[in-house]
C-alpha cells in the first residue's frame, strides 16, 4: 500500500512514517498543501493521511482538490480541533474518514486499512487464493494453514498480487505500490523480492511471470 502523509510538523509526520513502514506500508512525506498536491499528481497513493490545518494550501482544498480530480486516494483527515463542526467541514469537502488529535498510532493504522478497503470495487478483508490467505490487517499469511515467514516487502508484494485478483501486476506498479519515492526506477528489487517470495510461499508454485506483462498470482 502506498501512503502520503501531509503534516506540517516534522517530528509528528517522521513519527506516523516510521509506524506506518513497520506495518509494511510504501509511505511518503509532504509538509504543506502545495507539495502534497503536486506528489498527488505524480504518485497514484492509495491513502492520503491529511492534517486539516497545513501551510500554503489548507488541508481542507486539498482534500477538495484530490476529490474533484477523481485522484484513486481515499483521504483520511487529522486535525487538532475536536469539534463537530470541524469534523463536518472536513467530510463534506469529500474526506473519506476523519481522526482527531492526540491519536492512538494502532487506531490510525486501523482506520488507514479500513478506508483502503473502499476503492471501487471492495476488497474482502482477508485475501484468498486456493489455501494461499492473507490478512493485512492482522499481518497474517498462511498456506495450507501453515504462516509463512515473510517479510514487509514480500508481504506488500504478495498482498498487491493477491488484491489483482488474477490480473498481471507490472514490476513498474509494484515498485509504486511498494516502495516509496527513494526507490530506483531502474533497480531490479522487485524481481530480487519476487524471487525470494517464490519458494517461500511453497508447492506447487503461486507466483506466474507474464511476459511484458509482469506477474500474477
Amino acid at each position: 500500500m502506498r501512503v502520503l502523509v501531509v503534516e506540517d510538523h516534522a517530528e509528528l509526520a517522521a513519527s506516523v512514517a516510521r509506524v506506518l513502514r513497520r506495518e509494511g506500508m510504501a509511505v511518503d512525506v509532504s509538509y504543506d498543501g502545495a507539495d502534497a498536491l503536486e506528489r498527488a499528481t505524480v504518485v497514484d497513493y492509495d491513502v492520503v493521511v491529511l492534517d486539516r490545518d497545513l501551510p500554503k494550501v489548507h488541508g481542507d482544498e486539498v482534500c477538495a482538490v484530490l476529490v474533484a480530480q477523481e485522484h484513486r486516494a481515499r483521504v483520511l483527515m487529522l486535525t487538532a480541533s475536536t469539534t463537530i463542526a470541524d469534523r463536518v467541514a472536513g467530510l463534506t469537502r469529500g474526506a473519506d474518514d476523519y481522526l482527531p488529535k492526540p491519536f492512538a498510532y494502532a487506531e490510525l493504522v486501523a482506520r488507514i486499512r479500513a478506508v483502503a478497503r473502499r476503492p471501487e470495487q471492495a476488497l474482502p478483508p482477508v485475501l484468498v487464493h486456493g489455501d494461499l490467505s492473507l490478512d493485512p490487517a492482522r499481518r497474517v499469511a498462511t498456506r495450507a494453514g501453515l504462516p509463512l515467514r515473510l517479510t514487509p516487502k514480500e508481504f506488500a508484494v504478495l498482498e498487491c498480487l493477491l488484491a489483482a485478483q488474477g490480473r498481471p501486476v507490472s514490476a513498474e506498479e509494484l515498485l509504486e505500490r511498494v516502495w516509496d519515492e527513494a526507490a530506483d526506477p531502474f533497480t531490479n528489487t522487485v524481481k530480487t523480492t519476487v524471487n525470494r517470495l517464490r519458494p517461500k510461499l511453497g508447492s506447487p508454485p503461486l507466483i506466474e511471470t507474464v511476459p511484458r506483462g509482469g506477474y500474477r498470482i
